[in-house]
């Protein structure tokens, strides 16, 4: 199994009515869900970790997972607020203001991590979860403890108007960094976290250290995937982009999908990661995320919209 570790909230999306009339759309979301949501969809056994509220939003982010063949067997039920997080799109790319003091994803505890499985295959980390506390602790610690045996995929997904101790919260992705077996980054956060804009130096101290394989997407300008042997280049799918929400969260699930499809899950397996498999894995992710782009709000495609994969991949 994978399971994803991190936020769930409700993105409140705007809208214009036939009448003229502007509101908003609740919508389930969060990093690390809609990658669950994604694996789900892609038929991958998944889980999902975080604190969900008993109130309306958390019964919606249940049904979301339920609906998308995700386990919430690992959900942490409290009676805390829903974060919520009011979209403002620009251009097809959207930005963020949350509502999260004393939310439900926050207020997990360090016992909690005692109902992960020590047999889970992968876990997923990344979002605003790291950022407050108690939550963010948890999250750390629970990568931690499963480092040395299950494979360990990180996207830090900065939002940087959440961050008030910027050198406290990148001393904690360093930690988690120097776990991380797959490490997904985009150009704007690793610019964030280095000052740089393609830090070579740095993605080599990476794989140096511990990581496996690094990943640095830049939108619409494609990727560069890393590995201790060799660095691959890839331009990204042109399609009618509606808006982007979710679309580094869906190609994370794709990465972690095509891996496990082509049995390449494990530390082993990716420490000899040949370039042909990482290839295919690559373009498999940028077509998840493609399909995502394509459709309003962070809606991941199913595993049938992708059936011309299944060979591809074998």
């Amino acid at each position: 199994m994978i399971i994803c570790c991190g936020e769930a909230l409700i993105d409140m999306i705007p809208r214009v009515g036939d009448d003229g009339q502007s509101s908003y759309l609740p919508v389930t979301g969060g990093a690390v869900f809609n990658t669950a949501i994604s694996l789900g969809r892609l038929e991958e056994d998944v889980g999902f970790f975080s604190g969900v509220s008993y109130d309306p939003f958390g019964e919606m982010i249940i049904e979301a997972l339920q609906d998308s063949n995700v386990n919430k067997n690992f959900c942490l039920r409290n009676s805390y607020p829903t974060t919520l997080a009011f979209v403002e799109l620009k251009d097809g790319n959207a930005s963020y203001r949350f509502y999260d003091e004393s939310s439900a994803m926050r207020m997990i505890e360090e016992k909690n991590i005692s109902q992960i499985p020590p047999s889970v295959l992968a876990l997923h980390f990344g979002g605003i979860s790291l950022i407050p506390e108690p939550c963010g602790s948890v999250y750390e610690s629970l990568l931690k403890t499963f480092a040395s045996s299950s494979v360990i995929s990180l996207d830090p997904n900065i939002r940087q108007h959440l961050i008030f101790n910027k050198a406290k919260h990148k001393s904690r992705l360093n930690r988690m960094i120097s776990q991380s077996d797959i490490i997904k980054v985009s150009d704007e956060d690793l610019e964030w976290m280095t000052g740089e804009a393609n830090p070579e130096n740095l993605i080599q101290s990476w794989l140096n250290d511990y990581a496996k394989l690094v990943i640095i997407t830049r939108g619409s300008d494609g990727l560069t995937a890393y590995t201790k042997g060799y660095k691959i280049e890839k331009e990204a799918r042109k399609v009618e982009v509606v808006d982007t929400i979710g679309a580094g969260d869906t190609f994370n699930a794709g990465i972690l999908s095509s891996l496990k499809r082509m049995n390449c899950l494990s530390k082993k397996s990716l420490t000899n990661l040949d370039e042909k498999t990482l290839n295919k894995c690559l373009s498999f992710a940028i077509e998840v995320a493609a399909l995502t782009v394509s459709k309003a709000g962070a809606n991941p495609p199913w595993r049938a919209e992708l059936k011309d994969w299944d060979k591809r991949l074998n």
